[in-house]
């Protein structure tokens, strides 16, 4: 499934609504794995080191709140490894040691998934199907998301451009 597809059914919005779950779990891990490396760094920049502890922090939020959206669907649950595979294949193909710089990682994470909510909710917004949640309220919670990814993509180019 992809997020360009219009949505259409309950079943189809909690397969999107999961792989934006996994996307943050994505995140959440990069952002963790590298705050870990710098807490051994005593030469560490402190403030990439609260960089991404916020935006694991948020991560871990975002994907609360999916849950929350997905509980109130009437769908099916798709198989966690099943949205895994396509997080991967289309978020995931690159690693944090593919990066030479921490801030470039985390940019690529907030970049990717600023892009899955904008998609998502214009395919949402595109559709004209009821769903078992109401599209406004289901609208406004993924927007609020999304202006949080767009913030952090701020604030890792802004830290970018101190350094």
């Amino acid at each position: 499934m992809s997020v360009s597809e219009r949505v259409t059914t309950d079943h189809q919005l909690a397969r999107l609504l999961q792989i934006g779950v996994v996307l943050e779990e994505v995140v959440e891990a990069r952002s963790f794995h590298h705050y870990q490396a710098l807490l051994e760094d005593e030469s560490a920049d402190p403030a990439i080191a609260r960089l991404l502890e916020h935006a694991r922090e948020e991560s871990a939020d975002h994907r609360e709140r999916l849950e929350a959206l997905i509980t109130e669907l009437d769908a099916e649950s798709v198989p966690f490894d099943e949205v895994e595979g396509l997080v991967d294949a289309q978020y995931g193909r690159t690693r944090p040691e593919d990066f030479d710089d921490v801030l470039y990682d985390q940019l690529a994470g907030e970049e990717s998934a600023y892009k899955f909510y904008d998609d998502l909710i214009a395919a949402i917004e595109s559709s004209e199907a009821t769903f078992g949640i109401d599209r406004d309220r289901l609208v406004d919670a993924l927007s609020a998301i999304r202006q949080e990814e767009a913030e952090g993509v701020e604030e890792v180019t802004d830290l970018m451009r101190g350094r």
